[in-house]
């Protein structure tokens, strides 16, 4: 019925071509795909592609050739995409197997111990210069809306996040 209503609609011999041949498109896509539905997904997109196109005046036989190109590019598209998609995904269980690299109770308790380490370090400096350095170095904030925060010009809590990074390295090398 949708196709019959899209049909007297057709202003371009190639979109008549299309909606006239759509279920061949299909069917090609379908062969490639292995799927009916993600071949009307492939059919759907080469509509797309075939009505942004320009206008085509060659023989009927140029225009069902095109189209079914366009059908077949896209459907080889799909179906490379899905198999990358296949090789990289799992399922739930799967990833709740997964072993992460460095997981093992040493290691953790190693980064945890460092962890501990550059918070006792932050500890030591002066409030507002740990707080410049924390909100520049962990948030992201701007060292002029730092600042202002402050009341103070941008100079100094540069000057400020500077100290706070020479003293955290001092602490590195007398910690390791």
């Amino acid at each position: 019925m949708a196709d019959q209503l899209f049909a007297s609609n057709c202003n371009s011999p190639l979109l008549q071509a299309f909606v006239d041949n759509r279920s061949i498109l299909v069917k090609i896509a379908a062969r490639i795909t292995g799927c009916r539905s993600r071949a009307e997904d492939v059919v759907q997109d080469a509509f797309f592609r075939v009505n942004a196109a320009p206008q085509i005046t060659s023989s009927i036989k140029a225009q069902l050739s095109y189209l079914f190109q366009i059908v077949r590019n896209l459907a080889i598209d799909h179906y490379r995409k899905q198999a990358v998609e296949l090789r990289y995904s799992g399922t739930e269980e799967e990833g709740m197997n997964v072993v992460v690299a460095n997981a093992s109770p040493e290691q953790t308790h190693i980064n945890l111990a460092a962890l501990e380490h550059i918070a006792d370090v932050l500890n030591e400096l002066p409030q507002r210069t740990r707080y410049a350095f924390e909100m520049y170095r962990l948030h992201g904030v701007p060292q002029k809306d730092i600042a202002k925060a402050f009341g103070v010009s941008p100079t100094l809590v540069n000057f400020m996040i500077r100290d706070a990074l020479i003293h955290c390295r001092n602490s590195a090398q007398l910690y390791t």
